[in-house]
């Protein structure tokens, strides 16, 4: 179940933060943006609460950061066109074999 609340966890923080771009600074002419980054957090750090119920905290965090990041890269490039050099994406995919290194550790149980 720990996995189910990183997933929600991260997408929650991946909408949060695309959404801040939209929200020109939280300028008072923007409160749809605002409001999804202000529910998005709310929703994340709940998530990775529970997540944390199974998990422990190092694990769920370092997760939950590094997928985050991914996700908000993909999303970024698909919905704001904001492309990434080369050396960006295998920074990314870095974090990404960290991320699997995680899960595949025997220093954890899900």
């Amino acid at each position: 179940m720990s996995w189910l609340f990183i997933m929600l966890a991260v997408l929650s923080e991946a909408f949060s933060h695309v959404a801040l771009k939209a929200t020109d600074g939280f300028s008072l002419s923007k409160p749809l943006p605002a409001a999804v980054v202000v529910v998005g957090h709310l929703a994340a750090f709940l998530f990775l609460s529970l997540a944390m119920k199974g998990m422990p905290v190092a694990i769920a965090h370092s997760l939950w950061a590094g997928l985050a990041i991914v996700t908000v890269s993909l999303m970024s490039t698909l919905l704001y066109q904001q492309h990434l050099d080369p050396m960006v994406w295998f920074g990314i995919l870095l974090v990404v074999v960290g991320v699997m290194i995680i899960n595949v550790s025997q220093g954890h149980t899900h």
